[in-house]
C-alpha cells in the first residue's frame, strides 16, 4: 500500500506524523502529513465517509478518528468520547459488522465501510430488540456508556444469538460502566436474546 509519504515526498512543510494505527502521533510509523497533503489525500483515498442514517457523504479527516466524524460532523453523538485510548468502549460503533472502538479508528480507514451507530439501531420502524430490553431491564444510570453497551451487545448479538450469561458477561468485557448497571445489562441481553 502506498503511503503519503512516498507519494508526495518531502517536499512539503510537515505539520506531524500520524500512526495509521492509532491516528495518534509521534510514533515513528505511519505517514509524515503534509499542509497541502489533506486535499490531495482526500483524491488519493476517495475518502467519504456515509452516514449509517440517511446515507449523507462527507469528507473523513485523515488524521481524525471515526469518533470525531461522526460527532462533529455526522451529528451522530450517540457514542461519547470519555477515555479516548480504546478502553472502555463508551464510543463502541460496528463497522463492517466488527465491533470497534470508534475512538481507535481512523476515519479515513472507515471509508466505503458499513458503519451502525446507536441512531442507526432507532431509525427503522422497529427498534432493534436489544433497545426495549435495556429499559425493561434498567440497563442504565447516568447513560453515559450505554450506547457504547447498545452498540456491544447488539454486536454481540450477531455473532452468538442464544448466549448463555457466563458468555454475555465475558462478550461484554470490553465495556466499563462506572455506575455498575453490569447485571441489567447482561439481563437486557439475554432478554433481547429471546426477541431476535
Amino acid at each position: 500500500m502506498r503511503s503519503l509519504l512516498a507519494e508526495y515526498g518531502e517536499t512539503c512543510t510537515a505539520i506531524g506524523w500520524i500512526d495509521f494505527h492509532t491516528g495518534l502521533g509521534p510514533s515513528g510509523f505511519g505517514a509524515k502529513i503534509c499542509v497541502g497533503d489533506v486535499a490531495r489525500a482526500r483524491r488519493w483515498w476517495g475518502a467519504d465517509v456515509t452516514s449509517p442514517l440517511d446515507g449523507t457523504s462527507i469528507a473523513a479527516d485523515v488524521a481524525g478518528p471515526l469518533l470525531d466524524t461522526l460527532r462533529q460532523k455526522l451529528d451522530l453523538t450517540g457514542a461519547k468520547r470519555v477515555c479516548d485510548r480504546g478502553t472502555c468502549g463508551a464510543c463502541t460503533v460496528i463497522v463492517n459488522s466488527k465491533v470497534s472502538y470508534a475512538c481507535s479508528i481512523l476515519a479515513i480507514d472507515a471509508v466505503g465501510k458499513k458503519i451502525e451507530t446507536i441512531e442507526s439501531l432507532t431509525s427503522g420502524s422497529k427498534p432493534h430488540p436489544i433497545v426495549p430490553a435495556f429499559v425493561n431491564n434498567d440497563a442504565q444510570q447516568c447513560g453515559y456508556c450505554t450506547p457504547g453497551f447498545v452498540m456491544a451487545s447488539k454486536g454481540f448479538l450477531d455473532r452468538n444469538p442464544k448466549p448463555t450469561y457466563e458468555q454475555v458477561k465475558e462478550g461484554l468485557g470490553g465495556n466499563l460502566c462506572r455506575c455498575g448497571t453490569y447485571v441489567g445489562v447482561r439481563q437486557a441481553v439475554l432478554e433481547a436474546a429471546k426477541n431476535l
